[in-house]
């Protein structure tokens, strides 16, 4: 299994998309999620629709719509450090979450009296307009959050590593809001706390005076980094260990308080860490044309149907035993598939009944796996499983 391992931990840029592969649709009917995930030795392609699968809107005081965007990004799978000039971080999408929604950061391309001084801090400004998802539709229809999706992963669970929720442009991963205390992998998970703070000023130079209307915190040059104030870099990132990256790698880190609000500079700021791939950012991006031989990805950790809250898998992440249960299910003699991320069926145990919990060993094989349950040869339930040792 050797030889397993090392390419199992290559592959998170593959399994870590929402894969919509029950027709599901979001708003408007609207296709969700991710269509296709498509690779090459060196790219990844993912189709999006930029629709979520969870509720969205409505929008207060925003009178735009979201529409199907149609995207297809370009993320290489061989991301490197940029040693040279730092590619700054612009308007628009400066990446996409796992669902296929874009992200985009602090900014919301507006300034104090249109100057390009004072630039406005989209949370502050547009936080209004925001669902209860924390996101909203840009005039072109381009559903995004400038902040943690909150209904993308379980913001609420500080137990464990969160998960990967997105990739930058530069192809390095975002995550969640909670990791290991220690880059080394080692510590207890903790909250992942930005290094910015609010400058303690009484005037802004050719802005406003801090006051009700423009308080403190309004603008992004209202805040400073701080070396060592907390945990991540000036780009809200670090070079660390994660599950997913046992080996380490540079990961962003999306940023919340211990109430769950957005803390600035809320995901990836500045500049990107590592070189960027052409084509996703800019305006008319996100629409790459493919122009090398790509297989499809038919694995991704798939969307699940609203009626699965009642199957429970755990512990996950496992050391390799774990436990299937499904509570209160109608229905009887359910399937159990287990997959690699190659997609090869490794387990499977069949009649399973509701109500009892079936015990699992996967020891001695560490990696990304998919648990499937099925019944009819229809999926209830796809979900990511993440073995440590």
């Amino acid at each position: 299994m050797g030889v397993f391992i090392q390419f199992a931990q290559a592959q998170p840029e593959l399994a870590s998309w929402i894969l919509n592969v029950n027709n599901a649709t979001g708003y408007s009917g609207i296709s969700s999620n991710v269509q296709k995930v498509q690779y090459s030795n060196d790219y990844v392609y993912v189709s999006a629709t930029c629709i979520p699968g969870y509720d969205i809107g409505p929008w207060a005081g925003n009178p735009n719509i979201p529409a199907n965007q149609n995207f297809v990004f370009k993320i290489t799978r061989k991301p490197t450090q940029n040693t040279g000039n730092p590619t700054k971080i612009g308007g628009g999408h400066i990446g996409i979450w796992t669902n296929g929604v874009s992200i985009f950061n602090a900014w919301d391309a507006q300034s104090y009296n249109n100057a390009g001084v004072w630039n406005r801090n989209a949370y502050f400004f547009e936080g209004k307009s925001f669902d209860n998802c924390l996101g909203h539709p840009a005039p072109n229809g381009e559903y995004h959050h400038h902040v943690s999706p909150k209904c993308l992963y379980n913001s609420v669970d500080s137990s464990k590593h969160s998960p990967i929720i997105g990739y930058a442009w530069d192809g390095f991963p975002i995550y969640g809001a909670y990791a290991y205390t220690n880059t080394d992998g080692t510590g207890k998970i903790k909250r992942m706390v930005p290094g910015y703070r609010i400058k303690q000023a009484t005037s802004r130079s050719n802005g406003p005076i801090p006051d009700q209307t423009y308080p403190l915190g309004c603008f992004l040059e209202d805040y400073e980094f701080v070396t060592g104030l907390g945990d991540l870099d000036s780009r809200n990132g670090r070079f660390c260990k994660t599950p997913e990256y046992p080996n380490g790698t540079y990961a962003y880190f999306v940023t919340i308080d211990e109430n769950q609000a957005p803390v600035y500079p809320y995901v990836m700021f500045g500049s990107y860490y590592g070189v960027v791939t052409a084509g996703n950012s800019g305006p008319g991006s996100g629409h790459v044309t493919i122009s090398e031989t790509v297989q499809t990805y038919s694995n991704s950790a798939s969307i699940s149907p609203k009626n699965t809250t009642n199957i429970k898998i755990f512990p996950n992440p496992s050391s390799g035993n774990f436990n299937v249960i499904l509570n209160d299910f109608e229905g009887n003699n359910f399937d159990l598939n287990i997959y690699n991320v190659t997609g090869q069926l490794i387990y499977n145990q069949s009649n399973l009944q509701p109500t009892i919990g079936y015990p699992v060993s996967l020891k001695n094989n560490k990696g990304i796996y998919f648990v499937e349950i099925k019944s009819e040869n229809k999926v209830l339930l796809r979900e990511k499983l993440i073995i440590n040792n």
